[in-house]
């Protein structure tokens, strides 16, 4: 029964699974068959989990770090998975990119970084219309392939509940896959070559990347040679999921209990989000989010009012615990020298203990004259190193980038370091949602981070 007082979560106090049942829910698809859709949560309430509880602990544990400058957060992946992409070679190579960023952030932080995907259950999205037209006829817009398809036709545009124990079993193949890779060796920095994507070997980034892995192999032959013993935990790594727990009931569906620990669990992924069209503090998504023991995020921009974004802390994390909560900022280049340096502040004055990790995609959208949805590289790049330099100044710490890419050869962000212009987007431009860097784009982010990071450790 929904509350009726003026703050309805006063009587939700004693938190369930259920209770954001109680609170506005934003962005949640209509489908026309409920029984189907309880039926469908029911099953995937008995799937087992997707990850456990102690990788979750331990994330929490690194996110703590992070937030105390120890370590730094490199989250990246797909803007939203495609159950038809689940393939060995389409995992591999995001799993090469995000290895091949991070080797190069662990060089220029000279401390060790958390490899985050979004990807294995980024399958939703939000959007800023529940319906589209096209030629006079209007259908539900496409939510991500874990509610409908894409396909402008009635068939495909309605909410289909089996779609939910699709995505579930693609995510776990592709965590299945990963986990494989990871525990034969795929990580192993003896071989960094493994990493190296077939269609890039004539990037223009190419040689200046294969430079510095050679110094990575140099520095790690040196020290085992002085140690004499193998660096034995350069073969394994540790990797977190990610995504953004925007359908409640598939992200109820799996938050569990577990043996020898208190509280609740989102089993579906390591570190769940929330989007910033469903941030607010009276929300069902704060309302969900409030009472898992995952460590949380919450992207912030201009949008973003900073009373609420008090009071979305206190709801988030009342204890003020370092590693339970991030803020994935996303101003846009044009905004992110007047809104961040307000941000920031606000959230020193109060006390709060957070992460704070640049989104500098998602500010920096546009589209072209023939329809494209596109980023500029030089966009992305300038709020990157802004970010950098505002925290720097507000006495604050960068601890992380977002990073929306794909390891496939596209063409669908402009610039970079082939100049891909908007006449080139309609070479490889794949995506159905929001552009990605490619390969190359993604490395030469990397590489300016590293470079970053390098530069203000020598300041310090």
């Amino acid at each position: 029964m929904l509350a009726d007082l003026d703050n309805p979560r006063e009587e939700a106090r004693a938190w369930s699974p259920s209770s954001w049942k109680n609170f506005p829910a934003l962005q949640q698809p209509r489908y026309l068959d409920p029984a189907a859709l309880e039926g469908a949560l029911v099953e995937l309430a008995e799937l087992p989990p997707l990850v456990t509880s102690w990788e979750i602990v331990a994330l929490q544990e690194q996110l703590a770090d992070a937030a105390l400058g120890r370590r730094f957060v490199l989250q990246a992946g797909d803007c939203a998975e495609r159950i038809s992409e689940c393939s060995s070679q389409r995992i591999t190579n995001k799993l090469k990119i995000l290895l091949q960023m991070s080797l190069l952030l662990v060089q220029g932080a000279a401390c060790p970084v958390i490899r985050i995907g979004r990807f294995a259950g980024q399958y939703a999205k939000p959007r800023s219309s529940d319906d589209e037209e096209r030629n006079g006829v209007r259908l539900p817009s496409y939510r991500g392939d874990l509610i409908n398809h894409p396909e402008f036709t009635p068939q495909a545009r309605a909410a289909d509940p089996q779609l939910l124990i699709a995505g579930y079993e693609r995510a776990a193949l592709t965590l299945n896959y990963i986990r494989a890779l990871i525990k034969g060796g795929f990580a192993d920095l003896h071989h960094p070559e493994y990493w190296d994507l077939d269609w890039a070997q004539s990037s223009p980034m190419a040689g200046q990347y294969h430079h510095r892995i050679a110094s990575v192999k140099d520095s790690l032959r040196f020290m085992e040679n002085i140690l004499g013993i193998r660096a034995g935990d350069t073969d394994r790594i540790d990797f977190y999921t990610s995504h953004e727990a925007l359908h409640l009931g598939y992200e109820q569906a799996q938050t569990r209990r577990v043996p020898r620990r208190a509280g609740w669990f989102n089993l579906a992924t390591h570190f769940p989000w929330i989007g910033i069209r469903t941030s607010s503090p009276d929300g069902a998504h704060a309302e969900y989010m409030r009472g898992i023991d995952n460590p949380l995020a919450v992207k912030v921009g201009v949008p973003t009012k900073l009373d609420d974004l008090l009071r979305l802390i206190d709801v988030l994390n009342p204890h003020n615990r370092p590693g339970r909560l991030t803020l994935i900022h996303r101003f846009g280049v044009e905004h992110v020298d007047k809104a961040l340096p307000k941000m920031i502040d606000a959230v020193r004055r109060e006390g709060k203990i957070v992460l704070w990790v640049c989104d500098p995609m998602h500010g920096n959208t546009r589209t072209t004259s023939n329809g494209y949805k596109t980023r500029s590289f030089d966009d992305i790049e300038s709020e990157l190193r802004a970010s950098f330099d505002i925290h720097h100044g507000c006495g604050s710490r960068l601890g992380g980038v977002h990073i929306e890419l794909t390891g496939e050869n596209v063409t669908e962000c402009t610039g970079g370091a082939r100049g891909l212009s908007d006449e080139d987007l309609s070479q490889a431009y794949e995506t159905e949602v929001d552009p990605r860097l490619n390969y190359e784009q993604a490395l030469e982010i990397a590489m300016m981070v590293a470079s970053k990071l390098a530069s203000i450790r020598e300041e310090a």
